[in-house]
């Protein structure tokens, strides 16, 4: 019971003080403490009291003067206490629970004065391992508790050490000196958390302490730490910050590549054992291709036959012979759902071991294909078709420009040449929209001068590779679909509003018309394509680059072998599934670094006129598409300025802040 004249301890900002009681009141205690001040605090405040009694009439002085001697020698006694010889006393017991009193005479021995208590439930406070002190009671902790913190303690001593030493060394990488790992070993670790930070913020690993080193370092300026990671050379001075914060897989796990290094290229012999797999090495075929292109999905042939007919081939790289539907290259394409291309460079579904080579239509090499043979009558009309497995051999290996030169005075291109604009036009009979949008092909390769080129998608051998594979696609998707097959199907209702028709529509048709397409699908059964004029629509012409071509790939492999469908319905709505997901993922990373790269583009631009087409307008918006990049803006309704869709106006470029995503023009 607290009466005048204890002496007693309380903690105050984590510390404790010495007191005299002078006074008790309802539930408060009235001190004095050893700093001269005079407190009343609520009884629950007292952490020990003493059972000697001091006069409480003496002099001010003499009471302080108590109570400093009586500080001093509770915190002398607190520091000489060994409490990890205690612990290992009663750790061997099954109690974990102990008074104060109990543990006190285990070190002092029975007879203890004040002091020496008050000593003990001091250094039980101070204790980060062994002890836990609450209500005059000690809990003992178990030797995994003491462990993890002593490890807990060890991390924090590691951080207050990083802090301190690590603040100076990212001021001096900013500054464009060399720091090595030698010279700071913790360099590689607070690189990462550093980089953590700069990509998720507060939700980083380590988020605090980057806050805190960067704070202590005076380098809190906008994209201080993008700057450091770039001088440390941990980064490139162009990241790419949208694949870093996707959860876009970039490196293959072991597995994977232990798996793609045990595949090696199957022989003639092997190929040709399988008896449905048909011999097509004679074949003339060729692969029309980006000039930088290394992944060839897919090669083409042409055929003349008898009254008029024409046959053509198009032969997809077999890669469900190399990539099992139950291997961890399967399941990690399924993951990454398709390769992501950059400017920069690309991330691959396969690893490059299979995609550029062993899978790769390269000329002069044998490879499995799945080959889709169309013959047509001198109208266009497709009388037959067959798809088998097959094996071949590309002869020739051609870019969209030596096509384009070639077509007119080449055989087989002008024979397919004249199959695709027959498959085309009757496809725009059926109802489909055309719309040819020009790339925007970012040269990076003098990253002070970025330059923008539109090239055109519908060149005569673009158009002729599109078009056949929409033929191999529509024929893959009818051979499911006639069949009762579940698969991945591709859909599109009709736009909720219909501006273009035919095979010539301007820039402005098209950007208008595409602002008015309906959403698309991905199904397990067949839906028209409204968009292609198709019954029905799968996508299989690329199985290098995308998963679910992949998946299409081994179903049909399946049953045109015989051996019956692979995916259920079930497994193929799962497919589903995951594929939108992830393609929504990579759809999104692609498109934030193509603005960026853009905004790059356009960041030198500031303060000039650029041209842009009005391709929307509203009440509180007015759309345009800036003509160089194909890049999409809006601004606020100019009353002193009016304008109609389809104009061409110019446009004042205001802001550009590329790692911030800031684009901002003006009339």
């Amino acid at each position: 019971m607290i009466t005048p004249g204890n002496i007693v301890d309380y903690i105050d900002g984590g510390k404790f003080i010495c007191a005299l009681v002078t006074r008790i009141s309802e539930k408060r205690v009235h001190l004095i403490n050893q700093n001269g001040r005079e407190i009343s605090l609520p009884q629950s405040r007292i952490v020990t009291l003493s059972k000697q009694h001091y006069s409480v009439q003496a002099s001010r002085e003499e009471q302080i003067d108590l109570l400093k001697t009586a500080a001093e020698k509770r915190a002398l006694l607190a520091g000489d206490i060994n409490l990890e010889e205690l612990w290992e006393i009663v750790n061997e017991e099954e109690q974990r629970k102990y008074s104060v009193t109990f543990l006190a005479e285990l070190i002092y021995g029975k007879e203890f004065d004040d002091d020496q208590l008050a000593g003990f439930v001091r250094a039980v406070f101070a204790d980060r391992f062994y002890f836990k002190y609450k209500n005059d009671q000690v809990t003992i902790h178990t030797q995994e508790q003491v462990q993890h913190l002593q490890d807990e303690y060890e991390k924090q001593q590691e951080k207050e050490k990083l802090l301190e030493s690590g603040a100076s060394f990212l001021q001096k990488i900013l500054e464009g000196e060399t720091v090595s790992n030698h010279e700071w070993p913790d360099r590689d670790k607070c690189l990462y958390w550093l980089s953590q930070y700069e990509l998720f913020g507060n939700d980083g690993e380590e988020s605090a302490l980057m806050r805190n080193l960067l704070k202590k370092a005076d380098l809190t300026a906008p994209h201080t730490g993008y700057n450091i990671l770039v001088k440390a050379g941990y980064w490139d001075a162009d990241e790419n910050l949208a694949l870093l914060k996707s959860e876009h897989p970039q490196e293959f796990p072991t597995a994977c590549l232990t798996s793609a290094e045990q595949i090696k290229e199957a022989s003639t012999q092997e190929l040709l054992s399988d008896s449905k797999r048909k011999d097509f090495r004679d074949l003339p075929l060729l692969t029309i291709d980006g000039a930088f292109t290394r992944d060839f999905d897919d090669a083409l042939h042409f055929e003349q036959l008898e009254n008029g007919k024409v046959r053509v081939g198009i032969h997809i790289t077999d890669v469900s012979y190399y990539v099992s539907p139950r291997s961890p290259l399967f399941a990690e394409a399924q993951e990454r759902a398709t390769t992501l291309y950059f400017p920069e460079g690309h991330v691959p579904m396969l690893p490059k071991s299979l995609s550029l080579d062993v899978c790769s239509l390269i000329k002069g090499k044998i490879r499995p294909a799945i080959s889709f043979l169309v013959t047509l009558d001198d109208t266009g009309f497709i009388t037959h078709t067959s798809i088998v497995p097959s094996v071949i051999k590309v002869q020739r290996q051609l870019s969209y420009r030596e096509a384009d030169n070639l077509i007119a005075k080449d055989q087989d291109l002008a024979g397919l040449n004249a199959v695709w604009k027959k498959l085309r036009q009757s496809r725009v009979d059926r109802g489909a929209l055309l719309l040819p949008f020009p790339d925007a092909n970012i040269d990076i390769r003098d990253r002070n001068n970025i330059q923008i080129y539109l090239a055109p998608v519908d060149t005569p051998s673009r158009s002729l590779v599109s078009e056949l594979m929409i033929l191999a696609n529509g024929v893959a998707s009818d051979y499911l679909a006639g069949r009762g097959a579940p698969g991945l199907f591709r859909s599109q209702p009709p736009p909720r509003k219909r501006l273009i028709s035919g095979t010539s529509n301007s820039l402005t048709d098209i950007a208008l018309q595409r602002r008015f397409l309906s959403r698309g699908e991905l199904t397990a059964h067949p839906k028209p394509h409204s968009g292609l004029g198709l019954n029905s629509y799968t996508t299989i012409t690329s199985p290098i680059r995308r998963f679910l071509d992949l998946a299409m790939q081994h179903q049909i492999s399946n049953m045109i072998h015989g051996k019956g469908i692979l995916f259920s319905a079930d497994e193929c709505k799962t497919f589903s599934g995951t594929i939108q997901q992830k393609l929504s993922r990579a759809n999104a990373v692609r498109q934030q670094r193509q603005r960026y790269w853009i905004l790059r583009y356009l960041e030198p631009k500031q303060g000039q006129s650029m041209s842009a087409l009005i391709v929307g307008q509203g009440p509180k918006r007015v759309n345009l598409l800036l003509t160089d990049c194909l890049c999409d803006i809006d601004l606020p309704p100019n009353p002193y300025f009016p304008v109609e869709v389809g104009d061409t106006v110019k446009v004042r470029l205001v802001r550009v802040k590329p790692l911030d995503g800031v684009l901002r023009f003006e009339w």
